[in-house]
């Protein structure tokens, strides 16, 4: 028994034909994609003298098996591509093919999940990788894309495919501060040059677009420029004091910082800085009651008779600095007589604790001290000299210490005596003038009329009479 081959292919190079049995066995390895039909033809022939023989045919179909894995092609990728793409621009061409057949054949082409792209097929096992969402840089840089194609055999077959996308950067974020507002405490006294802060500004954009440049936003206060007062580098956003100062003069400062790109178009942003001066205990106080002409020394006259719990001065001091350095408080740095006098720490009253006995001295001498609440103290003395006197000079003594009153009251008692004098001169011009007409009155005589000397004479008594009463 033979094998006749009615084939293009030799089916004698594939399959092995037993001639005892007839046994027809594979031979070489069957390939489904290579030759799936082999059509042969078996003799069978006798051994006889004249031999006999008889044939058939037989054609051999090969099935397919999933034995190929899909393949996939990158007819073109695009990248890199700027961040504002436009949605539903293509980025890349695929291609996918598998040799099998039927099932095996038939291949399915995804991308991960989550991606902002999408798969859209062109034609027949072609695919476009398409822009689904807007993309950013500054979120994601880059795009690792992998392409995975999957036939639909049993057991299924892939392969897959990663292709690396980069965004390019525009000039799309705007210079952010970490702070929207900055309040910076400066000690008074600064040396000038000092740093005061540094605001730095953070722009997630690349290259140009995010080198930053800062500027102070020119604003005049008292006919001042900023740029005289501070410093900012344009590079780094540190921010320095030109000059030194001074609390009892300048309490704050407030104005702006921008922060510009170098993008184009530039991107820019500002914040406000507040600078708050801090006060340093660097006034003294400074008595201003008692008043003293010359030096430290006051000298004070007070009546040996005076109560117990009067006043004998106040102690007044002021002090420049702020409400928590000029908070002032009274002591005694040194007392004649400790038991004689109290001081109020808070209000600087000195006053009586008893009365004065024949024991005391006339001459008694206080000092106080009026110190602040900074850190370290300061403080001014003032020194007051008492004298005690009597009660009489304690009379004077009021009198002269109060000459606004005096003044007052000599005006009214000055025109009461004016007006009292008035009346009291007409009253008494008009008493004279009475009796004057009272003793000018003729007198009838019944016997004859008076002679001339008569009446001479009884004028001249009448005058006589009146500047008596006049004097």
């Amino acid at each position: 028994i033979h094998i006749v081959c009615t084939h293009q292919k030799k089916p004698q190079e594939t399959f092995k034909l037993n001639p005892t049995t007839g046994e027809i066995t594979v031979k070489g390895v069957l390939n489904y994609e290579d030759f799936r039909i082999y059509d042969m033809e078996v003799i069978a022939t006798d051994k006889g003298v004249s031999a006999l023989s008889g044939q058939c045919k037989i054609k051999i179909l090969v099935e397919d098996m999933n034995d190929n894995h899909p393949h996939i092609s990158i007819k073109s990728f695009q990248s890199p591509v700027s961040e504002n793409i436009e949605l539903d621009t293509v980025i890349a061409v695929v291609s996918v093919s598998d040799k099998d057949s039927g099932d095996n054949g038939q291949v399915d082409l995804h991308i991960p999940e989550n991606m902002p792209f999408k798969l859209r097929e062109s034609s027949d096992n072609y695919y476009e990788l398409v822009v689904s969402e807007p993309l950013d840089r500054e979120k994601v840089p880059e795009y690792e894309i992998t392409f995975t194609v999957t036939d639909r055999g049993s057991p299924p077959l892939s392969d897959n495919e990663t292709m690396t996308l980069e965004l390019l950067d525009i000039n799309d974020n705007v210079p952010q501060f970490s702070q929207s507002f900055y309040t910076i405490r400066v000690m008074e006294n600064n040396a000038p040059g000092s740093l005061l802060s540094s605001l730095t500004a953070f722009d997630p954009d690349l290259h140009e677009n995010q080198y930053l440049v800062y500027f102070i936003i020119e604003k005049e206060i008292a006919n001042t420029s900023m740029s005289m007062l501070f410093s900012i580098n344009p590079e780094n956003g540190n921010l320095y004091a030109l000059k030194t100062f001074d609390y009892e003069i300048e309490k704050e400062f407030l104005f702006h910082i921008e922060a510009r790109d170098s993008g184009s178009p530039p991107l820019s942003s500002n914040v406000t800085v507040h600078i708050i001066i801090v006060d340093q205990n660097d006034n003294a106080p400074v008595i201003v009651s008692p008043w003293r002409a010359h030096g430290s020394v006051v000298e004070e006259k007070i009546p040996r008779s005076t109560d117990k719990g009067s006043l004998v001065a106040k102690v007044i001091a002021l002090d420049t600095d702020s409400v928590h350095n000029s908070r002032i408080t009274y002591q005694f740095l040194q007392v004649t007589d400790a038991s004689l006098f109290s001081l109020d720490q808070y209000n600087g009253e000195i006053r009586t604790m008893r009365m004065f006995s024949y024991k005391d001295s006339r001459h008694l001498r206080l000092v106080v001290v009026a110190k602040d609440n900074g850190e370290p103290a300061l403080s001014a003395t003032v020194t007051i000299k008492l004298l005690t006197v009597e009660t009489d000079v304690k009379a004077y003594s009021d009198m002269t210490e109060m000459p606004l009153e005096y003044d007052i009251f000599s005006d009214i008692n000055l025109y009461l005596v004016i007006g009292l004098a008035s009346v009291s001169f007409l009253l008494l011009i008009t008493i004279l003038v009475t009796i004057v007409l009272k003793c000018q009155k003729p007198k009838h005589s019944k016997t004859a009329p008076p002679s001339r000397n008569s009446v001479i004479s009884e004028r001249n008594s009448t005058i006589a009479d009146s500047t008596l009463v006049s004097n």
